[in-house]
C-alpha cells in the first residue's frame, strides 16, 4: 500500500474541514436558521387564522354559473395576497364552457403567479384552488359553513381544509422568510385556480399552452391538496384515476301506469338495475372482463411499503361510521382504496325519487358508476370493455328497449418515484417540523392535474398534504385543526429550505 503523502494528507484534512463547516452551515440553517421562522409563524397563528376565516366567507362554490362571480371574487382576493409579497400576476385566460342548455359561459381564469427570481436557485411551482364544493347549513353542517367556527382546536368551514388552508399555508411560509428579511431559499411560483371542484375545465389545454414559457424554468412542482391517511403526516406519490360512465336505457314513448301496463311490457328500470348489478359482486369485485387482468402484480417492497403505514382500523370504522369493511386486514383494506380498481354506482336519473307513493313506470332511465382506475389501465380501453360488457348483458335480457352507454370522464391515474429528489426533501421537512418519517401514501381519489403536469411538463411532482384524515373534505362540517394548519406552514417553509440543498443541475 502507499504510504500517503503529507500533501495528500493536507488535502484530505482540507475536505475533511469543509464537510464539516458545510454540515455546520447546513445545521445552522435548518435548526436555528428555521427557528426564527417557526417562531414567528407560532406568534401570527391568531392573524392566519383570521385571514382562512375572511377567506372562507367568500362562497367560491364552482359547481354552478351562478356563483363563479364569487369564484372571481376569490381570484382576486388571492392575486391580491400574492401581490403584497411582491409577486407578479397574470390572469390567464382558460376560454368558455357549454352549458347544457347550449349556452356559452366564460370560465374564471387561473393564476400565474412568480416572485423575485434568482437564476442561482431552483423554481419550485406552488399549484392550488380555491374554489369549494357547495354547502348549506341545512345539509346537516353544525355550523354555518362560510363562517369559520373554532371547537377545541379544529376550524370548521367551507374550503378550510380543501384547498384555501393550504394555499394560504403556502402564502404564510412565504410571508415568514420576508418578515424575518431571511432570503427565500427557492424561486417560487404559483398556479392558483378556481373551477377545480368542477373539473379544472380549461387548466389541461393552458398548461399545454404554457409548458415552454411559465413552465420552462420550473424544476418542482407541489401539490397539497389531498389529506393524510391518519394522524401521521405523510407524503403521497400516486392517485387512482376515474372513469365516470352513464349507462341509459329509454322504452316506451311516454312514462306509464303501472296498474296498467305492469307485467306487459319490458320497463326501463328493471333493464336498468339489471345492467348496474351484474356490474360488481357482494365482495366489491369488477365483473367487466378485462378489468382486473389490466392491474400491475404487487411487489414485495410495495407490500413491505403498506405494512408500516399507521393506520387504526377500529378508528377508522368509527371515524367513518361503517361497521364491517370488505376486508379484514389494514394491507388489504388500504390496497382497495389506493392500487387495485373499484366500481361505485351513483345513482339514476329518471326515477321518481321524490317522497310518495307514485307508481309510475318511467319511460327512460340513466344510471351513474364509475371505476377508478389505477396505473396499467388505459381509460379508452376501459371504455371500450365496459360498453362491450353492457351490451353483451343486455342482449342476453332479450329487451327492446334501446341501451346507450357513455363515459364523459376519462381521467387517468398518477404515480411517482419515492426515491424522486423532491420526496427527500419532503422527508426531512417533516422529521424537521413533526419529528417523524412520513408515511409514504397513495390517494385513492382523482387528481387529474397531477398526471396532466407530469406528462406536459416532465417536471418531478409531489403532494405534500397537511390535512388530517378526519377533515371531511366534500362533507357537512369541513374543518382542519389549527395545529395542522399552524405546523403544516411551518412544514412548507421548511420544504423550501429542504429543496435548495438537493443537488441541482445547471
Amino acid at each position: 500500500m502507499q504510504k500517503p503523502t503529507r500533501n495528500s494528507w493536507s488535502k484530505t484534512m482540507a475536505k475533511l474541514l469543509i464537510s464539516i463547516v458545510v454540515m455546520q452551515i447546513s445545521t445552522e440553517v435548518s435548526g436555528s436558521g428555521l427557528d426564527p421562522i417557526f417562531k414567528y409563524i407560532d406568534e401570527q397563528q391568531n392573524e392566519f387564522v383570521q385571514r382562512l376565516k375572511e377567506w372562507v366567507a367568500i362562497p367560491s362554490d364552482s359547481s354552478e354559473p351562478q356563483t363563479w362571480d364569487e369564484v372571481v371574487r376569490m381570484l382576486n382576493v388571492t392575486a391580491d395576497k400574492i401581490k403584497m409579497l411582491g409577486g407578479n400576476i397574470e390572469f390567464a385566460d382558460v376560454g368558455s364552457q357549454k352549458m347544457s342548455n347550449g349556452q356559452l359561459v366564460h370560465l374564471p381564469p387561473v393564476i400565474l403567479a412568480e416572485l423575485k427570481k434568482d437564476p442561482k436557485k431552483p423554481t419550485l411551482c406552488i399549484y392550488g384552488h380555491v374554489d369549494v364544493q357547495s354547502a348549506k347549513k341545512e345539509d346537516g353542517w353544525t355550523t354555518d359553513p362560510y363562517t369559520l367556527t373554532e371547537i377545541n382546536g379544529n376550524l370548521y368551514g367551507r374550503g378550510a381544509s380543501d384547498n384555501k388552508g393550504p394555499v394560504l399555508a403556502w402564502l404564510h411560509a412565504v410571508e415568514a422568510y420576508q418578515a424575518l428579511k431571511q432570503e427565500i431559499p427557492v424561486n417560487i411560483k404559483f398556479i392558483i385556480e378556481g373551477m377545480e371542484e368542477a373539473g379544472s375545465n380549461g387548466l389541461d389545454t393552458l398548461t399545454e399552452q404554457r409548458n415552454m414559457t411559465f413552465f420552462s424554468d420550473v424544476d418542482y412542482i407541489v401539490i397539497s391538496d389531498n389529506i393524510w391517511i391518519s394522524k401521521k403526516p405523510a407524503l403521497t406519490y400516486a392517485t387512482r384515476g376515474n372513469c365516470f360512465f352513464f349507462v341509459e336505457v329509454e322504452g316506451q314513448k311516454q312514462d306509464m301506469h303501472s296498474g296498467v301496463f305492469g307485467g306487459s311490457i319490458h320497463e326501463a328500470m328493471t333493464d336498468l338495475i339489471a345492467l348496474l348489478d351484474s356490474l360488481v359482486d357482494s365482495r366489491g369485485r369488477i365483473l367487466v372482463p378485462g378489468i382486473n387482468e389490466a392491474v400491475a402484480p404487487l411487489t414485495e417492497e410495495e407490500e413491505k411499503r403498506y405494512q408500516g403505514i399507521e393506520f387504526d382500523l377500529e378508528a377508522h370504522k368509527k371515524d367513518s361510521g361503517v361497521t364491517k369493511f370488505l376486508y379484514d386486514t389494514k394491507e388489504e383494506i388500504l390496497q382497495h382504496r389506493w392500487r387495485y380498481p373499484s366500481l361505485s354506482i351513483h345513482g339514476i336519473e329518471g326515477a321518481f325519487s321524490a317522497p310518495g307513493s307514485k307508481t309510475v313506470i318511467p319511460r327512460k332511465v340513466i344510471g351513474k358508476f364509475s371505476i377508478r382506475q389505477v396505473p396499467n389501465m388505459d381509460p379508452s380501453e376501459v371504455e371500450k370493455q365496459v360498453t362491450k360488457y353492457l351490451q353483451k348483458v343486455f342482449a342476453e335480457r332479450n329487451s327492446p328497449n334501446q341501451l346507450k352507454v357513455t363515459m364523459p370522464i376519462g381521467a387517468k391515474p398518477w404515480v411517482a418515484n419515492v426515491s424522486d429528489p423532491q420526496f427527500v426533501a419532503g422527508r426531512r421537512a417533516v422529521k424537521t417540523v413533526f419529528g417523524v418519517d412520513p408515511d409514504l401514501i397513495c390517494e385513492g381519489s382523482t387528481i387529474p392535474i397531477a398526471r396532466n403536469f407530469q406528462d406536459v411538463t416532465g417536471k418531478s411532482i409531489i403532494m405534500l398534504p397537511i390535512g388530517g384524515a378526519d377533515d371531511g373534505e366534500h362533507s357537512q362540517n369541513e374543518k382542519m385543526s389549527r395545529s395542522n394548519y399552524i405546523q403544516g406552514t411551518k412544514l412548507f417553509a421548511a420544504f423550501f429550505y429542504e429543496l435548495s440543498q438537493l443537488p441541482q443541475k445547471y
